[in-house]
């Protein structure tokens, strides 16, 4: 009988650099703990002519499954890799990060007493204000990185994930961790495993700061 997957870690890509897309793989496929599976979901990319995602995603298929649909954000594709997961719990990655080798074990380390956990990250910088995103509950308004809820680092049984979905809107990580915590027991903790890198000028908190440090004209 085929052992139980005990973690789905689950990646939605659009038009990521396919050398970012590799180490974010990679980081997953060299843990420390191997009982996983890793979902791709391809949504809807077309900067790789040459299908060197999938090419790679063959080549490790005993441990990936590539999906791909139509573009339609990031939330309503780690939805769709939910319903594909079989693992017992649920993680995130994104496309242009990665993970320590320890990550998903020190994560489920922390599972003994809580159903989902979110965590602080290595956070990789250029310079010192890229430390601070819009405040969801303000976008005038920035907050350290430390303070908010993170996609990639959300962790959790299944069933969180199942009975709950993330809604296409700024801050969806956080809106989940909430509705999460009304139902389930939820905690932040400090395990920096997840490498986070703020230094990507084509992310969506680099673009809202950008559009917000534009005068009026």
């Amino acid at each position: 009988m085929k052992n139980k997957i005990k973690i789905s870690v689950l990646m939605a890509v659009y038009n990521t650099d396919f050398f970012l897309v590799k180490r974010a793989i990679d980081s997953v496929l060299n843990q420390t703990l191997q009982n996983f599976e890793l979902i791709i979901i391809d949504d809807g990319s077309n900067n790789d002519t040459q299908n060197q995602l999938l090419s790679y995603a063959k080549k490790h298929e005993n441990k990936v499954i590539y999906l791909r649909h139509k573009n339609c954000g990031q939330s309503k594709s780690i939805n769709r890799g939910v319903l594909n997961s079989t693992g017992e719990y649920v993680t995130i990655i994104d496309a242009d990060d990665e993970y320590t080798p320890n990550h998903l074990w020190r994560c489920l380390q922390e599972m003994s007493s809580t159903d989902l956990i979110a965590s602080t990250t290595q956070t990789i910088v250029d310079k010192e204000e890229d430390y601070y995103v819009p405040d969801k509950h303000d976008n005038s308004q920035l907050i350290h990185v430390d303070e908010c809820i993170l996609f990639a680092t959300l962790f959790g049984k299944s069933e969180v994930f199942t009975n709950l979905q993330f809604q296409d809107r700024y801050a969806a990580d956080a809106h989940f961790y909430e509705c999460a915590a009304q139902k389930y027991t939820v905690n932040k903790v400090d395990l920096k495993t997840y490498i986070y890198y703020r230094n990507n000028p084509n992310s969506m908190c680099s673009k809202m700061k950008e559009k917000k440090a534009t005068p009026l004209v």
